[in-house]
């Protein structure tokens, strides 16, 4: 209760220190800073998500920005089912992205699992600085107005819980061109230890689409980098272990166990005697268009049945053992690309999950695959051991 006298606040700023590195801004001093009104918990009017940062290296931007404000509709919202416009500015990381949006939520009841979500986006984006990227040759530096449709649903079944993910957008800015995608995953869980998880993903573009928009066999877009601060500037993830080709980011056709191949692809490292000229020109492995399907089995072993019955920490940090096999194929973009492509193995994954209002995962996922299997090597046995360290989770619930 407020004091005799005074009136209770109408809105409040929530401010939290941040602390950041890459390989361009060195360490990055920032401050965040959540607005809302009191009491509503990120599920109020006039919510506002921000943060401001100097880099102490002093690049050439030495100061970037995010902000992010969201209104409620209420006329077409309800408990678990809100409509909102969001407002979006942010330059960071030498990438400049600034647009406005309708989202809509449909809840069935107060079962945070089943849902259906639409969200409507236009923006102006640029990549005004490639210094950030960890490979430079995946991005193009054009000014770009994209209008975007995702819609997102959550459900169960009579094998368990799915969801289904569709995205399509339009680039207007200059030449025209088109991507979208499909993602459908579902859980099959056996017993309280064994469970099968399946996923099926399929991505297509017009010709002319820029290299950020354009799919890899083994891992997402590079788009998807800018949403994450671990992977947005390179350094973060150390430079030496992502060209490497042994640290794989979960996304797009996720084919992890040609991440080593693609990466050579991508800093022009699969061409050993190569002039300046000729590297300048090597196409990296992304495509117009690539289908793929990836299973997870997941099986008890002793140190995850002890790992999980720790009491407290377990509802927050899971520990994983599975088999993987994935298969894919780039549906014909080249006559020696077209056919499909295979690999199989077995890992391990730690889970840190933190669910926010909405009951989604907030949180991140370590892993450590052994990829023993590739049914078409370009380079030595299809039978060797590999072995990938593993960020973000294709298969995450």
């Amino acid at each position: 209760m407020p004091a005799s006298g005074q009136s209770p606040k109408s809105y409040e700023f929530i401010p939290a220190p941040d602390l950041w590195y890459n390989d361009v801004d060195g360490i990055r001093l920032g401050l965040r800073l959540k607005g809302q009104v009191p009491g509503t918990f990120e599920d109020g009017p006039h919510r506002l998500d921000a943060g401001l940062w100097l880099s102490t290296w002093f690049p050439e931007l030495p100061v970037s920005y995010y902000v992010s404000f969201t209104e409620p509709i209420p006329k077409w919202s309800d408990f678990g089912s809100e409509a909102s416009v969001q407002a979006i500015t942010s330059i960071r990381s030498g990438y400049s992205r600034h647009g406005v949006g309708l989202n809509k939520r449909w809840q069935q009841g107060f079962d945070e699992r089943r849902y259906r979500e639409v969200r409507i986006f236009n923006t102006y984006e640029k990549r005004f600085d490639k210094e950030y990227t960890a490979f430079p040759a995946l991005w193009s530096d054009e000014d770009k107005f994209i209008a975007s449709v995702s819609a997102n649903m959550k459900d169960e079944n009579g094998l368990g819980y799915y969801t289904v993910s569709i995205t399509g957008s339009v680039q207007y800015a200059n030449k025209n061109y088109g991507f979208g995608s499909v993602t459908a995953v579902q859980r099959i869980p056996f017993s309280d230890k064994w469970g099968l998880k399946l996923r099926g993903f399929a991505g297509t573009s017009s010709g002319s689409t820029a290299p950020e928009y354009l799919f890899s066999r083994s891992t997402g877009q590079a788009i998807g980098t800018i949403f994450n601060g671990v992977t947005r500037a390179k350094g973060t993830i150390p430079q030496p272990w992502i060209k490497s080709g042994n640290f794989h980011v979960a996304g797009g056709a996720n084919l992890r166990g040609y991440t080593g191949e693609d990466v050579d692809s991508f800093i022009g490292g699969a061409c050993t005697d190569c002039s300046e000229e000729e590297l300048a020109n090597l196409q990296p492995n992304i495509y117009n268009s690539i289908a793929a399907l990836n299973t997870e089995l997941d099986y008890p072993n002793p140190a995850k049945s002890l790992f999980n019955r720790i009491p407290y920490i377990s509802d927050f940090i899971t520990f994983r053992s599975y088999l993987f096999f994935d298969a894919g194929s780039t549906l014909g973009s080249s006559e020696s690309s077209s056919s499909w492509i295979a690999d199989a193995g077995a890992g391990f994954a730690l889970s840190l999950n933190i669910p926010d209002y909405l009951g989604k995962p907030r949180g991140f996922v370590l892993r450590y695959d052994i990829p023993f299997w590739l049914s078409d090597p370009e380079t030595g046995d299809p039978f060797k051991f590999r072995s990938l360290i593993g960020f973000g989770a294709v298969l995450s619930f």
